[in-house]
């Protein structure tokens, strides 16, 4: 956190109102935790996780919260984790601006790292991230959207992103290319579980427990694993519905409980939750070969939480 708040720090006052704004961003600190789990694992006890692995875990965590504040403009979004987000503090320019900061913030503070292997590896899977947003943003209202292209749009816009802090994190631990591209792995699979989850609580959640507005995807014509689903296997009338609803990105006006419902008697609710479940033991199952250690089984433990969560 440090670190993070030390590189983004400005002198102008209009730019540190922003960089002291968006602490209310931060949750859960997934990508910088694994990259030190990660190096754990690899070295048990032998890690000094004071730097580069902190440097690694920032520069992450920055191109994270900068896709968070431009997707909070994408989706017009007011709240995020219970507070105001900076596109309605602040307006929409203001936002843009500011996570392109962050991310030219991030690319400065990697480059300090004497691996300029990981310089690469950053503005390769930063690229891939944006790649994802805009593969979704063409795909709004698509409801023709087929599972293939869903598992591409997670695998770039979410999880390429914790798969590289899992693989960074092990490569200054000293890892071998084996290790790197296993936990990497893991991370990838943990990620797509991650968006999975998501994507269920955007129809499934509670908006006082989740911290932010729910229902948006489909508002904005956004097509999840429940939603390819129910198009598939939903009763025709209501997949007819469902349809013209998702091409007008019409808002749900308090039918939420109503999509739910729908959602779950079709079993696509049990569909992309088995889909998250696979996920998981298939990420677990890449951690086989590491040693025992406490890193690891707080890894094997992330896993199982990242679908138990309820925000």
């Amino acid at each position: 956190v440090a670190r993070f708040h030390e590189q983004i720090a400005s002198d102008l006052p209009q730019v540190d109102l922003l960089c002291r704004f968006v602490e209310r961003y931060r949750g859960k600190m997934l990508r910088p935790s694994l990259a030190v789990l990660a190096a754990s694992a690899v070295r048990p006890g032998a890690v000094d996780v004071a730097d580069p692995v902190i440097t690694v875990g920032a520069v992450i965590e920055m191109i994270h919260i900068a896709t968070l504040v431009h997707d909070d403009v994408l989706d017009d979004a007011d709240t995020r984790r219970g507070g105001p987000t900076i596109n309605r503090m602040h307006g929409e320019e203001a936002a843009v601006i500011f996570g392109d900061y962050l991310i030219s913030q991030s690319f400065h503070l990697c480059s300090g790292l004497n691996d300029q292997a990981i310089a690469l590896r950053v503005g390769e899977v930063t690229s891939t991230v944006c790649a994802g947003e805009m593969l979704q943003l063409s795909n709004r209202g698509n409801a023709d959207l087929d599972e293939a292209t869903y598992f591409s749009i997670i695998d770039r816009k979410t999880a390429a992103l914790i798969a590289l802090a899992c693989e960074l994190g092990a490569r200054v631990a000293g890892a071998s290319e084996a290790d790197q591209h296993r936990l990497g792995s893991y991370g990838r699979r943990l990620g797509m579980a991650f968006q999975i989850q998501d994507d269920l609580l955007d129809i499934t959640g509670a908006e006082e427990v989740v911290g932010k507005p729910l229902g948006k995807d489909v508002e904005k014509g956004k097509i999840t694993l429940p939603l390819i689903h129910f198009l598939r296997h939903g009763p025709a009338q209501e997949r007819q519905a469902m349809r013209e609803r998702i091409r007008v990105e019409q808002p749900l006006n308090g039918s939420r409980p109503a999509l739910h419902s729908r959602l779950e008697r079709a079993g696509s609710i049990a569909y992309a939750r088995a889909a998250a479940v696979r996920l998981v033991a298939e990420a677990k199952a890449e951690l086989a070969s590491f040693g025992p250690s406490g890193a690891k089984d707080t890894l094997l433990a992330l896993a199982d939480a990242v679908i138990a969560r309820d925000h």
